[in-house]
């Protein structure tokens, strides 16, 4: 069984692990019980009701959270003419095209957080699937990151753009931002992806679709979420 620290232990008196608390006060509970010396990110996790095993119960998307992640992205354009103008402009902190693919292919480069690429420029970077793929940085048109407005990607990634999905277990995870964050931000940023999500309900389920819903930050305690205060 694992064992916590004594800040942890402590930091999780403060939870009835019992309770399902209301969104808003759990998000106040996991900023009070963060046990990191650096400014921790807070996740939220989604339990649904899907078969992940079904192509249309999977979940896939990107959105921009209304107060940012708190955390700044590396992005890095794969685009000619025009659309690696644009990038520029919107300022990507890498944009090229074949040049850039090699560098990753023969360096090994990976001093970013998510690449732009243009549709016709996804045939080349394709090739390197085997080594993005596994890292989560191929681009999908799913999640905005495949597409001809390379300066609307680059401007919602700057902003705050996070991308979500399902994963084998029919679990969602996402930031909602940092412990230092206002209260007020961090619910503002819950509600928009428990809204986002609450949406994206495919029309195969019956019955709930969102079973359960838990807090964090970094390394500290979960928090139970009472799924019902969202429709108070």
């Amino acid at each position: 069984m694992k064992k916590h620290g004594k800040k942890y232990v402590e930091a999780s008196k403060k939870i009835d692990k019992n309770k399902a608390y209301d969104y808003q006060e759990a998000i106040k509970l996991v900023q009070e019980s963060s046990i990191t010396k650096f400014d921790s990110t807070i996740e939220v996790a989604f339990k649904l009701n899907v078969d992940p095993k079904k192509a249309d119960q999977q979940l896939r998307g990107s959105l921009v959270l209304p107060n940012g992640t708190g955390k700044s992205q590396k992005v890095l354009v794969i685009a000619k003419g025009d659309a690696a103008s644009a990038a520029k402009e919107a300022g990507a902190d890498y944009v090229g095209d074949t040049d850039m693919i090699e560098k990753i292919e023969k360096e090994n480069w990976f001093d970013f957080d998510v690449i732009v690429a243009t549709p016709e420029m996804m045939p080349i970077l394709g090739k390197l699937g085997r080594v993005l793929g596994p890292k989560g940085l191929m681009p999908n048109p799913k999640t905005g990151t495949v597409t001809t407005n390379t300066a609307k990607a680059v401007e919602d990634i700057k902003k705050g753009m996070i991308e979500y999905k399902t994963d084998t277990f029919g679990n969602i995870h996402s930031i909602i931002g940092k412990v230092s964050f206002a209260q007020k931000d961090l619910v503002e940023n819950l509600e928009y992806i428990y809204n986002v999500i609450v949406k994206a309900k495919p029309q195969s389920v019956k019955g709930t679709f969102i079973e359960n819903i838990a807090l964090s930050s970094t390394m500290g305690p979960g928090v139970k979420v009472d799924k019902n205060s969202f429709d108070n």
